[in-house]
């Protein structure tokens, strides 16, 4: 009688089965992975720990860049005790009790590390809490965020500590991690699943720069690949793109409408279209748009792109924006992202003017500058017969009677000749430009002031 082969490993034999994310955690400095601008030779942080003079630390960052992580091996490397809090379930009290415990240890020669996840969580009066203890030595402090620092952290926290900032990962970085979860025997080794180079890729591309995102899809789709095998001990577990396409790992791009990568991504699509580049602003819509960004906020910034950016070089933009704008009240979305993508498209292909919006920006200059200068009284209105008998509007000319143009002065006195709009010869605006010229030839003799 044949000898029965083992049956092969699962990821669920045991009851409390760490998840795979956790098992694969780097336990020493030379597994951290992505963070060579701070770990590598000549790394800021592996040279502050080899020289065994580490400073606080404030790690900022997307999720799933190993700032946990980092935070214990770099308390494992400098041998130093670990504590730990998290800013959303810990406060004052839990703070004092490490205090306690570190003043303790430091009378023996030993120093505290204290890492603070999601440190931007805590108010003023709890960040200020840290403050004295970190300034006598007592603990290093190593906080990790995912919101900018300078918005959500105190100014007085930031400048006792160091701020390192840590990219996400990139896809070549992520498949690495994945190979090795299969191989190793805390990863999946013990499962004998193997993956094509293109399954890994696409989990890769899925994960988005988490490497706990990566080892999480990777975990799911090996299990749900053994339980498709479940009876067969001859078949070779080979993890495909097909082994993939059931799995719900539809995910929306990293993006935060309160955060810095909503301002990032906005600020990439305005200058696209303003660079004239429609293929960048159609990517940088269709970003928004997949991580759910409010359309209506789009649509706004599109109408504002039509009127600061094109502006009288194509007149017809700012309809086209608003069109779009209305397009998406009348139907919502899916249909409104059609509209605003032909608006987009648009505008970055149309001729640019900021000219109407650097002349609306120096006249409120003058406005400042001046104060409320007097109405000339040919322009005043003489509806009243108290208006009329001190010569309100007595010597005005209507142009309409003179052809469409006289050379008549609509500015105040002290302003008369001072030019705001200055057009460029770009699209439509190049026609105005020519008329501007002649009337202005025509009304002032000379050059006049530029009040810029």
């Amino acid at each position: 009688m044949a000898t029965p082969k083992p049956a092969r490993a699962g990821l669920f034999d045991k009851p409390a089965q760490q998840p795979l994310a956790e098992r694969m955690r780097p336990r020493q400095l030379d597994e951290v992975v992505g963070q060579a601008k701070w770990l590598g030779p000549e790394g800021f942080l592996r040279q502050a720990l080899q020289a065994e003079r580490l400073p606080s630390l404030i790690l900022w960052g997307p999720p799933g860049v190993g700032k946990t992580t980092l935070a214990r091996v770099i308390a494992a490397h400098s041998r130093s005790r670990f504590a730990a809090l998290s800013a959303v379930l810990d406060g004052v009290q839990q703070l004092r009790e490490v205090v306690a415990a570190a003043e303790h240890a430091a009378r023996n020669g030993e120093h505290t590390i204290l890492f603070v996840d999601e440190v931007h969580r805590w108010g003023k009066a709890q960040q200020d809490a840290l403050l004295p203890h970190v300034e006598a030595g007592t603990l290093i402090l190593i906080g990790a965020t995912t919101e900018n620092p300078s918005f959500s952290l105190t100014s007085a926290l930031l400048s006792r500590a160091v701020l390192v900032t840590l990219e996400a990962l990139d896809e070549a970085t992520l498949v690495g991690l994945l190979q090795r979860a299969l191989r190793e025997p805390r990863g999946l080794g013990p499962t004998g699943v193997t993956a094509t180079d293109a399954a890994l890729q696409r989990l890769a591309q899925q994960a988005d720069g988490d490497a706990r995102r990566a080892l999480n899809l990777l975990e799911t789709s090996v299990e749900v690949r053994l339980s498709r095998l479940a009876g067969d001990a001859t078949a070779v577990p080979v993890l495909d793109v097909e082994d993939l396409e059931q799995l719900p790992m539809a995910h929306g791009p990293r993006y935060d409408r309160q955060g810095d990568e909503h301002f990032h991504v906005i600020s990439a699509f305005i200058k696209a279209v303003r660079g004239s580049d429609p293929d960048a602003a159609l990517y940088w819509l269709a970003r928004m748009l997949a991580a759910g960004e409010d359309p209506r906020f789009i649509c706004r910034r599109i109408v504002i792109l039509a009127a600061e950016d094109v502006g009288l070089a194509d007149p017809q933009a700012l309809v086209v924006a608003n069109a779009a704008a209305q397009a998406h009240e009348l139907c919502g979305l899916p249909e409104s992202r059609i509209a605003m993508a032909q608006a987009v498209t648009y505008l970055a292909c149309a001729p640019k003017s900021k000219a109407a919006y650097l002349g609306l920006a120096a006249a409120m200059q003058a406005v400042e500058r001046h104060g409320t200068l007097p109405v000339p009284a040919h322009l005043r209105n003489a509806s009243s017969a108290v208006g009329r008998s001190l010569g309100w509007g007595s010597d005005y000319r209507d142009p309409h009677a003179d052809g469409g143009f006289n050379d008549q002065s609509y500015l105040p006195d002290h302003l008369v000749n001072t030019v705001f709009y200055e057009p460029t010869r770009n699209g439509v605006e190049a026609r105005i430009a020519d008329r501007l010229t002649t009337w202005r030839g025509l009304r002032r003799p000379g050059s006049g002031e530029r009040d810029h």
